[in-house]
């Protein structure tokens, strides 16, 4: 049963980061912009965030099982129509109906894990589904890489349509229905509300800096305050509200969803960086450049157990903590040896130190979510584990990516305006330049006399940019470790309050 839980989680994490390695083709295929690159690769995260806590909720009143096999089949389509896009808009939007896809089945598996299991027992089996799915998302960039370097970019998109038929048949097969579900009504309002409030804020994130999108930024920033602040009304006011405030204001729940939202966030940035600036700045293959993953994949796989046990005998708190150490070794590694002419060494070093924090961090932050919240309310705890996946990657390659964006655009800008007045750089060819490594690509194709001078301001501006990531990346680390050190309960008192919660939950 844990094995077809697992594989149904595959398919939605299989198709997290597998955009990833393709990106600098899709760029070139579709003379894309950064940020168009940017939607593409976010825009499923995007509508896995948007709608897990709607469509958990929607499980757990209506059947699990029937949620987690529609979505298993929805993704078919998507996969397909992403592979075939025409170009950078159907792209994005086939990337925003499978995310939705992952929506409707992803969090139905950690939801059954919580009902189906307790104790030590469930800690191992969230410790299984945490790090293979982040192990799955990581070697899906070799898999994507070896495709894209066989077929065509689009290939990438079609890794999961075996995976999906055998998932598809190990559900049917061995997950059972109708377990520990609710009779109560959804919350529709609050459902659309929460959708709109997540999908505005990344989308205006992902617009910021871009100079004729700023009022729709601005606007969509302020939709999302406002979508936000009646979601919070609204789940005050419900007889049935979608999401239990008083259960999200326990110290454990809160402190651990904010927690898992920063470190799983980092994984995905990492990945989305990483992947361009392997292919852009270091020249590597698709395969070569997927396979260089492979130690943050192989670490979280190999940590993970041990981060159950380090649980149990020195509690969450520790376990985070620790976790957060690594991945901030793993940003200062890539800020400051991630350069022209790196060794593989040094990205290995940098990927395998994610890898660990991630290994560590993902179980307790997980863990700590189902631990506080009743059974009954399963859904929310699995969807906002899902949410720290989802809307932690999404807000962090949003952010990320943004800044990699200005940051080239910036750096490029300035090296044009050092080019001689004899060179006569159009206006058309300026903007080129500037809206991605993609594009400069395709000016040093039209003008190969001066392709060598255009190559390497590009692979200098993308460094900038990517630098400015990075920082953003370690300030966002070391604000999560303050967090949770200061505002997460020891263990001692961890265990003292989960007491308490499963009291409550056993009187109610």
């Amino acid at each position: 049963m844990l094995t077809a839980l697992i594989l149904v989680a595959a398919v939605a994490n299989l198709n997290l980061a597998v955009a990833n390695v393709a990106l600098p083709d899709i760029g070139k295929a579709f003379n894309a912009s950064q940020t168009s690159l940017d939607l593409i690769a976010v825009s499923y995260s995007l509508g896995l965030a948007a709608s897990v806590l709607y469509l958990g909720a929607i499980g757990d009143r209506y059947g699990r099982k029937l949620m987690l096999m529609v979505g298993v089949v929805l993704s078919i389509p998507a996969c397909l129509l992403a592979a075939f896009a025409p170009n950078a808009q159907v792209l994005i939007g086939a990337r925003l109906l499978g995310g939705l896809a992952a929506g409707m089945a992803y969090p139905t598996t950690l939801a059954l894990i919580t009902a189906l299991w307790s104790g030590a027992k469930r800690t191992k089996s969230i410790a299984l589904w945490s790090a293979i799915g982040g192990g799955i998302t990581a070697l899906s960039s070799l898999i994507a890489g070896v495709l894209a370097e066989e077929f065509w970019w689009g290939s990438v998109f079609l890794v999961t349509l075996p995976l999906s038929v055998v998932a598809f048949a190990m559900a049917w097969r061995f997950v059972p229905e109708h377990v520990n579900e609710t009779s109560d009504p959804v919350d529709n309002l609050g459902g659309i509300l929460s959708a709109v409030a997540v999908g505005a804020l990344i989308i205006s994130i992902n617009f910021a800096p871009v100079p004729e999108m700023g009022t729709l930024a601005i606007g969509l920033g302020a939709l999302a305050v406002a979508a936000g602040s009646g979601f919070y009304i609204r789940q005050r006011r419900a007889k049935s509200p979608l999401y239990d405030l008083g259960i999200a204001a326990r110290r454990i729940f809160w402190v651990a969803a904010c927690a898992g939202i920063i470190v799983f966030g980092s994984l995905m940035a990492a990945l989305f960086v990483g992947q361009q600036f392997l292919q852009n700045v270091l020249g590597y293959s698709t395969i070569d450049a997927g396979a260089a993953i492979l130690p943050a994949a192989l670490c979280m796989v190999l940590v993970a157990p041990q981060s159950a046990r380090l649980i149990a005998a020195k509690g969450s708190r520790f376990t985070l903590v620790t976790g957060y150490l690594f991945v901030l070794a793993g940003f200062i590694t890539m800020w400051a040896l991630w350069v022209e002419g790196s060794h593989y060494w040094e990205i290995a070093l940098g990927y395998g130190l994610i890898g660990i924090g991630v290994g560590f961090a993902g179980t307790p932050a997980s863990h700590s979510l189902t631990a506080s919240v009743p059974v009954r309310r399963a859904g929310m705890a699995s969807g906002t584990a899902d949410l720290q996946r989802d809307l932690g990657g999404a807000i962090m390659q949003s952010i990320l990516g943004a800044l990699l964006t200005a940051g080239y655009a910036t750096a490029m800008a300035t090296a044009i305006s050092g080019v001689p007045n004899s060179a006569k750089i159009t206006s058309t060819s300026q903007s080129q330049l500037q809206q991605s490594f993609a594009g400069a690509g395709n000016v040093a194709h039209q003008f190969p006399r001066y392709a060598s001078q255009i190559t390497a301001a590009a692979k200098s501006s993308f460094l900038d940019g990517a630098n400015w990531a990075y920082v953003a990346g370690i300030f966002a680390v070391l604000a999560g470790t303050a967090l949770v050190f200061f505002m997460f309960p020891k263990k001692g008192e961890e265990e003292a309050l989960l007491r308490r919660y499963s009291d409550a939950s056993a009187e109610a």
